[in-house]
């Protein structure tokens, strides 16, 4: 089953897809098939658990009205996660640049509010400067966790979806970052050995945040769809490709994961506790094609006016415009 979310009348309605052209309303589903009131949002559908998605797909069979999708208002499937974790730099041809490779995927979190919908805007300002797509795949979190080991790790994804990691990186090494020169006897092993450094005196320290460069607002699009898990044989082995204009710039597949979807939801259980409806993107899938070898690193959306689109096998096919303001 795929299941949306979009507004009418300003307020969140819960859709499941039926075509790639129409959509029922939930509601309208559980009222033909006389099963009471329908879970009014994503979250309630999915902190519901199995036995809810149990009646919305024998709901899915009564017959409701249908409505068209062409003119609908999209919003993120999820629209109010706990937390929305990413993965840094998760692509094995990306990975290759680090100075010292690491054993453990690597975090960021982008804001909720950063959140927005298929055919949504993706909003530029003058002062972000270069701002890049990266296509990812996306996990929906269905039931609290901690501490989740890897051979169990599937059987907490509620469903997958498509999202693109939007990144300024004018912000990200602009405002985002600091540097510092800290006093020799200061300086301890740790502060040093993730980078290559020149001599014995070089004891500057680099901080990044990526608080605004990966949270601002209109930065997180995603859906426009979520898939549950039942439906995806293997999130470790689905094609991405991505367009700009429809002119690809990007086919990848996310066997090409440094870390799989289960090693980065165990490992990530062991530092935060994972509720219900928490998203987590694993990374850009990022080999180039045509007149972009360097795939999304080319995709300087402050220079650009057309329309994103990422598609992932099975999953949709998400598109936004970028918009300069």
């Amino acid at each position: 089953m795929k299941f949306g979310t979009i507004r009418e009348g300003g307020r969140e309605t819960l859709i499941a897809r039926i075509s790639d052209d129409e959509a029922v309303r939930l509601a309208d589903a559980y009222a033909a098939a006389g099963l009471g009131a329908a879970p009014a949002t994503m979250q309630a559908l999915v902190e519901a658990g199995p036995d809810e998605l149990a009646r919305a797909r024998q709901a899915l069979g009564a017959g409701a009205t249908p409505i068209a999708l062409a003119g609908v208002e999209w919003m993120a499937p999820q629209t109010r996660p706990s937390k929305f974790i990413g993965v840094a730099m998760n692509n094995k041809g990306i990975r290759k640049e680090a100075h010292r490779p690491s054993d453990v995927p690597n975090y960021f979190l982008k804001a909720p509010s950063c959140l927005t919908g298929h055919r949504q805007p993706i909003v530029i300002r003058e002062h972000y400067g270069e701002t890049i797509p990266e296509l990812e795949l996306a996990a929906v979190i269905g039931r609290r966790g901690k501490d989740i080991p890897k051979d169990r790790a599937l059987e907490y994804v509620f469903g997958y979806s498509i999202a693109n990691d939007v990144t300024s990186h004018g912000i990200k090494f602009g405002i985002d970052s600091l540097a510092t020169t800290r006093a020799r006897e200061l300086v301890r092993p740790h502060h040093l050995e993730w980078r290559r450094t020149h001599g014995p005196d070089d004891t500057d320290i680099f901080f990044v945040y990526h608080t605004r460069s990966k949270a601002t607002d209109t930065f997180g699009p995603m859906g426009p769809w979520i898939t549950t898990a039942d439906e995806v044989a293997n999130p470790n082995d689905l094609d991405v490709s991505c367009t700009f204009d429809g002119e690809p710039f990007a086919v990848d597949n996310t066997r090409n994961y440094m870390f799989s979807v289960e090693t980065v939801i165990a490992d990530a259980s062991e530092w935060f506790t994972l509720e219900p409806g928490d998203i987590i993107i694993f990374g850009t899938t990022a080999k180039g094609v045509g007149k972009y070898p360097h795939g999304h690193r080319q995709i300087n959306m402050h220079k650009m006016t057309g329309t994103i689109e990422v598609e992932i096998d099975g999953l949709g096919r998400l598109a936004n415009p970028i918009v300069h303001r």
